[in-house]
């Protein structure tokens, strides 16, 4: 029996934490991300980079979880954390409190304008729920009820890019199983999963990064970046940056920005997908990507090196050199 989509969503919704616990759910959504990339690593393309991009959200959620309520530091359990994350942590929140407490009046930390980012980062929380409520259903529902299951819920919205992106999938997994063609079918797979992100990017994140900030949009756009470390084989690229990419005067001075639609999809287009694509061709051969997922799937929490080089960024921002 095809359930609705709205039953899909709830249940997926009882697997999370309540929103309120921002850390919490995002790493449950980032672990859900990576267990549906291990489960069918030769169709799941989207879920496995996903992964990847949803803990880069967590980093900042923690960063700024971190600077609205400071004891929080103190609640960190010191054998929990390895001694080169704690030193990396210190030292990286040290240099940008002190960046801080000595920059302009229109330093990013100024009271009003600290308030306006937090803001934008809250919005990209919304942006991480809302990819996760856009798309995870759709996948749970292809692994029970295959292509039909997900064409009986699909909206007009959803047909447009999604539903194309799960038929162009399922074709290519018909191929590989029949024995045929695979490199077309390979083709077929990898071309569905960039309709799902185009989905993501063009319908889902739209209203998310059209509402930030003016100087956040600043901020967004240097924090933008998919770290694959421990992802990649040696000789791998492991790391795709807007800034690096764009270019830093142009994104410090907005002339190249990630909240833009099209600088945002000619940086995925060209950096991102390639590194990803590079990386996901290696998990057959090297057990890097594998390891580095199956660490996000058990909810690894150990983030304090990733918030420290979060917080570094900053430093790019006028006011905290």
């Amino acid at each position: 029996m095809i359930r609705s989509k709205e039953a899909w969503k709830q249940l997926l919704e009882e697997k999370l934490p309540a929103r309120e616990r921002i850390v919490d759910r995002n790493r449950a959504i980032t672990a859900h991300y990576a267990q549906l990339y291990l489960q069918c690593p030769e169709l799941f393309k989207w879920s496995g980079m996903a992964a990847f991009a949803s803990s880069q959200v967590g980093v900042a959620l923690a960063f700024v979880e971190l600077l609205e309520t400071p004891s929080a530091m103190m609640k960190i359990r010191r054998e929990d954390v390895p001694r080169q994350d704690m030193i990396s942590l210190l030292g990286g929140m040290a240099g940008f409190i002190f960046r801080s407490l000595f920059s302009l009046p229109v330093s990013v930390f100024d009271s009003a304008l600290r308030t306006l980012l937090l803001d934008d980062l809250n919005e990209i929380r919304t942006g991480n729920n809302s990819i996760y409520q856009d798309i995870a259903w759709a996948h749970a529902a292809y692994i029970e009820g295959g292509l039909s299951e997900i064409a009986a819920n699909a909206d007009e919205q959803e047909k447009e890019l999604m539903l194309q992106g799960f038929a162009l999938i399922d074709r290519g997994a018909a191929l590989l199983k029949a024995g045929d063609d695979a490199v077309l079918a390979r083709s077929m797979i990898r071309d569905g999963n960039i309709c799902l992100l185009r989905h993501e990017q063009l319908k889902t994140l739209y209203p998310v990064f059209n509402a930030i900030s003016i100087p956040g949009r600043v901020v967004v756009s240097f924090g933008s970046e998919l770290d694959f470390q421990g992802a990649a084989p040696p000789g791998v690229a492991e790391r795709a940056s807007f800034a690096e990419y764009s270019g830093y005067l142009e994104t410090l001075t907005g002339a190249r920005r990630v909240t833009d639609q099209d600088d945002r999809w000619n940086w995925i287009e060209n950096n991102v997908l390639p590194v990803w694509n590079a990386i996901d061709s290696t998990y057959a051969t090297s057990p890097h990507l594998e390891r580095k997922l199956r660490e996000m799937a058990g909810g690894n929490p150990s983030m304090l090196q990733q918030i420290a080089r979060f917080a570094s960024t900053m430093s790019f921002l006028p006011g905290l050199e």
